[in-house]
């Protein structure tokens, strides 16, 4: 795997994560008993968490590209020919 190419599957599991992370511990003003602001949407998150969640995502994603680095450097799955197999039943 090439560092151009690592950089781009570690930004894409990123954000794929990114969007499973964001709605943990999500609460809005109706559930929390607080009075929305005037101009406040109703969904809007009471505390959104931002860092945590991006901490969190980060940490995991990176959890997630090791094994996919490892699986391709010491070849524990020939992605080419599983790829090449998917192909051929398509």
């Amino acid at each position: 795997m090439s560092v151009v190419g690592g950089i781009v599957i570690f930004v894409i599991i990123w954000w794929v994560v990114l969007f499973a992370v964001l709605p943990i511990g999500v609460r809005n003003a109706y559930e929390e008993g607080i009075e929305l602001v005037p101009g406040q949407a109703d969904g809007a998150p009471v505390r959104p968490r931002i860092l945590f969640k991006f901490a969190l995502t980060t940490a995991i994603t990176a959890a997630i590209f090791a094994l996919i680095w490892a699986s391709v450097f010491f070849d524990w799955v020939d992605w080419r020919q599983l790829m090449h197999d998917i192909a051929a039943v398509t």
